[in-house]
């Protein structure tokens, strides 16, 4: 029983590492107005670049939205993409590539 709960605890350490492993500015007064977490968000985001990791993230407001700004890199593709999720709905409102 105690190797199932520490591979549950290490499994959940793995993942909250992972998620910090890009840089993050989440402001928390907007962070309490989103109905889309972090979490979602970032899958969004990576499906609609495939093969891309998460360079960085930005929670802000553009353009009259709340949205979760994602820098995305793809290995071996010049530059990065910048995908941009409605935090209140989960669209995706914006996707631009920055770069050669």
């Amino acid at each position: 029983m105690k190797a199932i709960v520490l591979a549950v605890v290490c499994t959940f350490a793995a993942k909250q590492g992972a998620a910090q492993a890009y840089k993050r500015e989440v402001p928390a007064k907007l962070l309490s107005q989103t109905k889309i977490t972090e979490d979602s968000a970032r899958g969004l985001a990576l499906a609609r670049v495939p093969g891309s990791t998460v360079k960085g993230l930005e929670l802000e407001r553009e353009g009259g939205h709340l949205i979760w700004s994602f820098e995305l890199t793809v290995a071996g593709k010049p530059g990065t993409d910048e995908v941009n999720v409605d935090a209140l709905t989960g669209k995706i409102v914006g996707v631009e590539h920055e770069g050669h």
